[in-house]
């Protein structure tokens, strides 16, 4: 079941949030994410409207949306490849017509899904807390995107 979340929800976001980071992104120091806890509580939960999947009582995933911006879309990890993440995102997909986001060139499995939900890589830069290479993408309700699509990381192709 997919709903809105409540301040309650806000300790299983974080774990939620805080266990699929560690998985999805092993090229950054686990410390990173540990410390970065109580910024996500304080300052970006906060910020976001936040949708959850909860099943069986337990949180399972989020999507969080600031304005037009995909700040966070994240899966429990034993939860990962049930669809929890597509239908998150089908449904910030609903709620905007326009979604952005940001996401490290080495988590090649997000660029991949979010490349055949539609979005496009329209710029690429440089995390200012990890010092990591990152790629901007865009996605277009109605396929109106920039002229180009860029190719800035190596990006292989993933069969899921």
């Amino acid at each position: 079941m997919i709903r809105q979340a409540t301040p309650e929800d806000a300790d299983a976001i974080l774990e939620v949030w805080l266990l699929a980071s560690l998985q999805a992104h092993d090229f950054i120091p686990a410390a990173f994410w540990w410390q970065q806890q109580e910024t996500m509580r304080a300052r970006y939960l906060p910020a976001a409207q936040i949708w959850v999947c909860e099943r069986q009582g337990q949180v399972q995933g989020f999507v969080a949306l600031v304005d037009d911006h995909l700040a966070a879309l994240f899966v429990r990890p034993e939860s990962q490849q049930d669809g929890i993440g597509r239908a998150l995102l089908d449904l910030a997909k609903r709620e905007r017509q326009r979604l952005h986001l940001k996401v490290f060139c080495e988590n090649d499995i997000a660029v991949h899904f979010y490349r055949q939900q539609g979005f496009l890589i329209v710029a690429e830069g440089v995390d200012e807390a990890t010092g990591q290479p990152e790629l901007y993408m865009d996605y277009h309700a109605h396929g109106h995107t920039h002229n180009a699509v860029f190719e800035y990381c190596h990006i292989p192709q993933i069969n899921l």
